[in-house]
């Protein structure tokens, strides 16, 4: 035989036979190539023909694989560390080496580690007869990318697949999760940074970076990998969430972004929110398996995958949209949505003729959390507002929630100083309702991402999900 196919297996047979080769420690083609052999040396193929096809053992229906990139920086010498405590958890792991990555840790090694060889070269003989690197792309139930450094994860957010790891991640429908570790100079770069948030905005996950000493002498700020048990929580976790949706059969309604208030049709009233925190929330829902509707208002960011994204631009557009989308089990107000609007909006561009400046007569928008929280019906079960405050954060969040009717708050410094508003980190309260005082709970600064899993992972406990 010239060569060995899998392409007209169907799709059960592929996933038995993964698994059964993650379970051994061994590639798909070495565990096919077996298989024949002991079935030709068993018994006559017409008799083999005639047998009941067997099943998976136990601990090949219970393997989990991840495909592991290795990027090209110091901090390669920790994903070997990371493959073990992988595997101890009884999760299959292969692996991708960038050209780079080779400069710092062997194939030998990680190959030694992982149970079988290391795949490095996207034009290698041995696998892409079978278009092997669609394969690497698709067979794993998690992508890990660690270290992810700031030349992978340009080519990730720039959409380049020149090599192994580049075409592998352009290829895949599987989550991703990166673990950035770069200098911290080159972290804070405005291309890094621009290329960081394009990749949490189509929706690839992330743990760390963190901060500390640099391996560079003298070097020391934000830019360390994640430790590798950091790197594995994150990926159990993920893991998990791909078999438990604590979410599933729920209905939730997310506002985000801004909205503008017309003063002519060229002028507007609006604020800074980049809806960063609401679609990283409708995400997070989306993955723990709730049906997410997302009435937003103009942003810049792509619609979240697996979510209803209806787009507005008005506060009164916006609650209209919220309430079509009732009835909800929850619903969550991260929008900044404008406290006024002008009355009477120009038909026409308003002109200066040197008698100065227009007056322009406001007047006070509907309010979308205090109007969906005190519904007779269609209430949600769950309505969660955020607070937007410069200063008294707390005690004003507090106010916020007995006035608005709703369940919880989610309060954030947005002043300058807090770099909340419009940046990719963010720092909360959650607030809670109480027959007594509200309940206080402040979170760490994290991603928004990160604040969003940690928002749906409470939810669910609320209603009484995983």
């Amino acid at each position: 035989m010239g060569s060995l196919t899998v392409r007209n297996l169907s799709e059960e047979v592929k996933k038995r036979l993964r698994l059964r080769a993650a379970a051994n420690g061994r590639s798909m083609e070495e565990e096919i190539r077996l298989l024949l052999a002991a079935g030709a040396a068993e018994a006559p193929l017409a008799a083999r023909a005639s047998a009941p096809p067997s099943k998976p053992a136990p601990s090949e229906a219970a393997a989990r694989q991840v495909l592991l990139i290795i990027g090209g920086g110091i901090a390669a010498y920790k994903s070997l560390d990371l493959i073990r405590r992988l595997r101890e958890r009884a999760v299959a792991v292969r692996v991708v080496m960038t050209r780079a990555a080779q400069e710092f840790v062997t194939p030998m090694a990680v190959g030694a580690l992982a149970g079988e060889r290391a795949f490095t070269d996207l034009f290698d003989p041995a696998s892409e007869f079978d278009v092997g690197h669609i394969r690497l792309a698709r067979d794993n139930d998690l992508i890990i990318v660690a270290p992810a450094t700031a030349d992978l994860m340009a080519k990730m957010a720039n959409g380049h697949a020149d090599d192994l790891a580049s075409a592998v991640l352009l290829a895949t429908d599987r989550p991703v999760l990166i673990a950035p570790a770069m200098n911290p100079r080159m972290w804070l770069n405005a291309a890094t940074r621009r290329n960081f948030a394009r990749l949490v905005a189509d929706g690839v996950l992330t743990v760390g970076p963190n901060a500390g000493e640099m391996a560079e002498s003298g070097e020391a700020g934000t830019g360390r990998m994640a430790e590798p048990l950091e790197i594995v929580a994150a990926a159990e976790a993920l893991l998990g969430a791909t078999e438990e949706k604590p979410l599933a059969g729920k209905r939730i309604v997310i506002t985000a972004g801004p909205t503008h208030e017309a003063i002519d049709p060229v002028r507007y009233i609006a604020n800074r929110s980049s809806g960063k925190q609401g679609y990283a929330i409708a995400r997070a829902a989306a993955a723990a398996g709730a049906e997410v509707t997302l009435v937003s208002g103009p942003v810049t960011l792509p619609d979240p995958p697996g979510v209803k994204t209806v787009r507005i631009e008005s506060a009164r557009d916006m609650l209209r949209a919220v309430k079509a989308a009732l009835p909800a089990d929850i619903g969550v107000f991260a929008a900044a949505v404008a406290d006024w609007r002008v009355a009477q909006a120009g038909e026409q561009k308003l002109k200066k003729d040197g008698s100065g400046p227009p007056r322009l007569a406001l007047t006070e928008n509907p309010d979308i959390l205090a109007t969906i929280s005190k519904l007779k019906q269609q209430r949600p079960r769950l309505v969660i507002g955020f607070a937007a405050e410069t200063e008294k954060v707390v005690e004003h969040a507090k106010a916020k929630l007995k006035r608005k009717g709703c369940d919880w708050i989610l309060a954030n410094d947005v002043s300058a100083e807090g770099g909340a508003m419009g940046g990719d980190d963010n720092a909360v309260h959650l607030i809670t309702a109480t027959k007594g005082e509200p309940k206080v709970e402040s979170w760490p600064s994290q991603s928004k991402d990160g604040v969003a899993r940690r928002l749906v992972a409470r939810i669910a406990t609320e209603l009484g999900g995983s």
